[in-house]
Order: C-alpha cells, then structure tokens, then sequence
C-alpha cells in the first residue's frame, strides 16, 4: 500500500550561517535603504514523518536544476506573474539529498544532475557559498531545525557542517506555534525583515520532525539608475489580451544587447543592466512578437543557453523602457517535482530518509519558496540626478519592454542565477 505524507510529522529546512558576513549584510543593507532593486527568497522543505530530503560544473548543475523547476513551475502559472530562486530551490533539494539512500538518493541525483556526497563537492559548495555571500548586497543562510526528541545520525550532521557549514537547532514541535513564531522569526531576520510571516499559523504540528530552510536576500543599486522624472505611464500589453497602464522608467546608456532565435524560429532579444560594481546584473528577455508566450523561452533555458546569449551580447547605445514593478510569488513546488520523476520522496511507502535519522521514516511534505522582488529607478539621490541623463539627446534605438518579459538576476563571476521570473501582468503582485 501506499500512503501520503498527508500527517505532517516532518519539516525539513536548511540555514546557512556565516556570523560575519550576516554582519556585514545587515550593515550593508543600512545603507542601501533607496534600492534599485531588492529581492529576497525563503525556500523551506518541508519533510514530515509516520515517518519522514569542479566550482563551475556544480554551479552549472544546480543553475539548470533550479531552471527545469522554473519551466515545470511555469507550466502550471500560464499568463500570471512568477518568480523563483534557482539557486534556493537547488541548495534545499540538495540538503535532503545529503540525508537520501537507496532508489530515493538514486532519483535525487537523476534529477539534479549532481551529488554533494561525490568526493570535492562538499568543498565546491562551501566555495560557491563564500562567492555569493561575499558580495555587496547578498547574504544567504540557511539551517536545520530539528525535533529536539529525534536524534540524527552522525553522518548526516558531519554532511552538513562539511558541506553547508551549518549545525542543527532543536525545536519542540509538540509546541507548534512557538516553532512557527521561531522560524519566522529567523527567515524575517535573514532577509533584513522583508519576509515576516513565513510560515502561517498551523502549518507545523507535533508531528514535524526536521525543517530545512534556505534564505537568500539581495538589494542592489543599478550601476547607472534610472531617473525618475523620466518615468512616465505607457500602456502594456499583458499575456492575456488586454492592455493595462504601468510607470514606464527610461535609461539611455551603452547596453550589453543581443538578438537571438529559438530552434523553434522565435525571434526574442536580450538585455543586460547591471548592478553596481558589475558583479551582478538582470538580463531582460523578451520576444519580439507579442503574442508569443514565456514559455518557448523559459522552456528552453539552461546555463549554456545563458553563456550563448553572453558570447552573442554587444556593446549598443541604447533606450531602454521597462515598467516599474513589484512581485511576491508563494510556490508548492511539490506538483513540478513530481514531474521531473521525484514522486516517491513525497510518500511514506517509497521515500528513504534512512540517513537523516534511524528514530522514525521520513518522506517529504512540501517544498515551499517565497520571493518578493522590488524593482524600481532608485540608486542613490545624487546618482539619480547625474548619470541617468548620459545620453539622453542622442538619437538611439529604444527597446520598450511594454509586453510580458522574463528576467534573471545572475552572479557574472560564478554563473549563478539567484532569481528568475516572468512579469506577465502590471496588476498582479
């Protein structure tokens, strides 16, 4: 017989902890209080019990990964806004893969290309880690909550303090409400406050044994802000037919621009606008016709196709008009997993969590992420009024953004995409 994980007896989350650099990101986010874009993602993993989850290739793997998640995800999210952390979903998935056996651990690696218990991969993830959290503006954590009753098993805890740096925290599940409040405590502290309630009342039980939870917050400044007495209401062109007016910001300036071909012979263009210090930027990407849905493009992305599109980018001189926006995306993304051949790890008869504790089974409940992103003009005040206006009376091309697009937040030195999503709608938050 079969039986879903339907009594929730086990969360699973995961919690970098970097004390520095959490440090060094709540400095930095004093400082950054007029953003031109703020993101923040939580993913948590939520697994219950009657019972009870070389640098550049690792990145690549979890980059594509968190990709087919995206398609799957947007498979279900026709014509609606959305966004994702790849980079959150990957690194949850991969903490319970650290805890997997037998046919489970076998479906984990097929479906995510890797295994953090391969000989070197504990090290690239620690690196991978380190490189993203030391940049301006990004600070990631993550963390185990545990049953305070369940014991884990050795290996498992020396899995992650090798390989995430990051030791369990006990809980007592039994007191519900408090373990709530206390997770949503930690996920608002580790994304400078801009998540406060996570997790909704009753969504713990006694029967919780383990959370693993991923934080990922990032605000950065563009390199060369939009003005805002430039920005001006212009009508969009939403996926659905109809038209919707939206502040259109505008920014001339020399642009990393490329057009491109999908194998299916849609015409699309890219984009690049870059953070400041040109460690991290957005890719804009959008199809030239617009009845064309995102999803021929983000059905067919991965990381060579993000190389390809960098590799075909030249500098333009540009007018770049793209709405002023905001998104807050909650996602179960237990339905896409499903899809990508990970069914049995969500049910009690078939899941193997034998490595995470001996006490009890395991088998995965959900996989929740939740992304808010802020996109808007603001660098600094004194930028805003200088650089913004560069090229403003020359005669250049204007690339209007007045259609659905997807976007991509990416770590240019590692490749990591840290945030994606498609902006189909003005309205829809």
């Amino acid at each position: 017989m079969h039986y879903e994980c339907k009594n929730q007896k086990t969360w699973l989350s995961a919690w970098w902890e970097d004390s520095s650099s959490r440090a060094e990101a709540e400095t930095r986010s004093e400082h950054l209080t007029t953003t031109a874009e703020s993101m923040l993602c939580v993913s948590v993993f939520l697994l219950l019990t009657l019972s009870r989850t070389g640098l550049g290739s690792l990145q690549e793997k979890q980059n594509d990964f968190g990709l087919r998640v995206f398609s799957q995800v947007a498979e279900d999210s026709v014509d609606q806004n959305l966004a994702l952390s790849p980079y959150g979903v990957a690194s949850v998935v991969a903490m319970a893969q650290l805890g997997a056996d037998g046919d489970t651990y076998e479906a984990l690696t097929a479906a995510m290309g890797f295994s953090l218990r391969d000989r070197g991969m504990p090290r690239q993830q620690r690196f991978l880690q380190r490189d993203l959290a030391s940049e301006e503006g990004v600070s990631i954590a993550s963390g185990v909550m545990v049953e305070r009753k369940m014991s884990l098993e050795k290996g498992y805890r020396r899995a992650l303090a090798k390989t995430f740096q990051t030791h369990p925290h006990q809980l007592d599940f039994t007191k519900s409400d408090e373990a709530v409040s206390i997770i949503n405590a930690w996920v608002s502290d580790h994304t400078a406050g801009s998540i406060q309630d996570f997790l909704a009342a009753g969504s713990l039980s006694d029967e919780t044994r383990m959370v693993l939870l991923n934080a990922l917050h990032f605000q950065g400044l563009w390199k060369v802000p939009f003005n805002p007495k430039l920005t001006q209401e212009r009508m969009f062109h939403c996926a659905n037919g109809s038209k919707v007016p939206v502040p259109m910001m505008r920014l001339t300036n020399r642009f990393n621009y490329g057009e491109f071909v999908t194998s299916e012979g849609v015409d699309y263009d890219v984009i690049e606008v870059p953070y400041e210090g040109d460690t991290l930027s957005m890719l804009l990407v959008s199809p030239f016709e617009r009845d064309v849905p995102l999803s021929v493009l983000s059905a067919d992305l991965s990381s060579q196709k993000i190389r390809q599109w960098r590799s075909g980018m030249r500098k333009v001189n540009r007018q770049l008009a793209m709405p002023r926006f905001s998104l807050n995306s909650e996602l179960n993304m237990k339905t896409a997993l499903h899809k990508m051949g990970l069914g049995d790890m969500f049910n009690l008869a078939t899941a193997d969590f034998t490595r995470i504790t001996s006490d009890e089974r395991l088998c995965v409940s959900k996989v929740l992420q939740r992304v808010t992103i802020e996109v808007n003009e603001q660098g600094t005040k004194a930028a805003a009024s200088t650089a913004a206006v560069m090229f403003s009376r020359m005669a250049v091309e204007e690339i209007t953004l007045d259609r659905p697009f997807l976007f991509l937040i990416q770590h240019k030195a590692t490749g990591v995409v840290l945030f994606m999503g498609h902006f189909n709608h003005p309205e829809q938050q």
